[in-house]
């Protein structure tokens, strides 16, 4: 093979799994109940400011996009 395929090969070959390889699940580790309960209304407040904070700038640049053409 060459080019491009072989080393498609190799890293398939580095990612299979091997036959030694023991892998060991952390099964021990426990949650425990929340301190303080969500309520529903905490939770649409800051679903609502990550949205505005996210979108909002963008929203500003697609609205401004005109201006921001001719300006320049």
């Amino acid at each position: 093979m060459s080019g491009p395929f072989a080393g498609l090969l190799r890293a398939r070959q580095a990612l299979a799994p091997r036959a030694g390889v023991v892998i060991q699940h952390a099964s021990y580790i426990r949650g425990k109940p929340p301190k303080d309960n969500i309520g529903p209304a905490d939770s649409m407040f800051v679903l609502t400011v990550l949205t505005v904070a996210l979108l909002g700038p963008s929203g500003w640049i697609l609205a401004h996009l005109d201006h921001y053409k001719t300006r320049g």
